[in-house]
């Protein structure tokens, strides 16, 4: 196997820049984002194993001499889509009540894999990081970023009096990390699927234990 292809996957070119290393000006902006679809779509259609710095490239228009140096390989490539993904602007749920505000965020997670324009992409970044460890890292600190600007729920929550404080003695991320991790267990490990009775159960089983100091640290 020439060294080219071997680079795809690890992505251990020495010559290679940082995944998403940027340049200034827009025209940067808008290959990223060429890249980051093109990726989404290989990986929807092919998984992990079947996607190559050639598919990119085809579907891109970006030459794959360029997804080499700037990426390294297919590993750097999904990387680089997590980190793109985490650059949004997303704010957590504000209802003005803490069973609102979990409710609202079980309620996003059960429309991001159950509707047909989100579900098939993000199931398929997620599947990409079982196999590959630089992709796990990414998602993995794509959602610790997602978790912290969760902390204002329970900011809120303390404020209102929803919950005990004080906030100092609170993990926010465990808490958020509770309510989560059933939907996601469903999703990812049974393949159960994922439907509103599951985020109701996920939300009273994660305010029932908020409300009984589980997620208190002694902070």
């Amino acid at each position: 196997m020439p060294a080219e292809d071997e680079t795809a996957k690890t992505g251990q070119d020495a010559g290679t820049t940082q995944p998403g290393t940027r340049r200034p000006g827009g025209r940067t902006a808008r290959t990223r984002t060429a890249v980051r679809d093109a990726v989404l779509t290989g990986l929807t259609e092919h998984g992990y194993s079947g996607l190559t710095v050639e598919y990119v490239a085809e579907h891109s228009g970006v030459h794959k001499t360029t997804l080499y140096r700037r990426w390294g390989g297919v590993d750097g490539l999904i990387a680089d889509t997590l980190d793109l993904a985490g650059e949004d602007r997303w704010t957590p749920p504000d209802t003005g009540s803490l069973d609102g505000d979990l409710r609202a965020l079980a309620t996003e997670v059960l429309e991001s894999f159950t509707d047909p324009t989100t579900a098939a992409p993000s199931s398929a970044v997620i599947a990409a990081a079982f196999p590959s460890e630089r992709a796990a890292a990414a998602l993995r600190a794509y959602y610790t970023e997602r978790f912290a600007r969760c902390e204002a729920i329970v900011d809120r929550a303390v404020a209102r009096g929803d919950l005990p404080g004080p906030r100092s003695a609170l993990d926010a991320g465990a808490l958020v990390r509770a309510l989560a991790a059933p939907l996601f267990f469903r999703l990812f490990i049974t393949r159960e699927g994922l439907d509103e009775k599951d985020t109701e159960q996920a939300v009273a089983v994660t305010l029932s234990a908020a409300r009984a100091g589980v997620f208190t640290t002694g902070g």
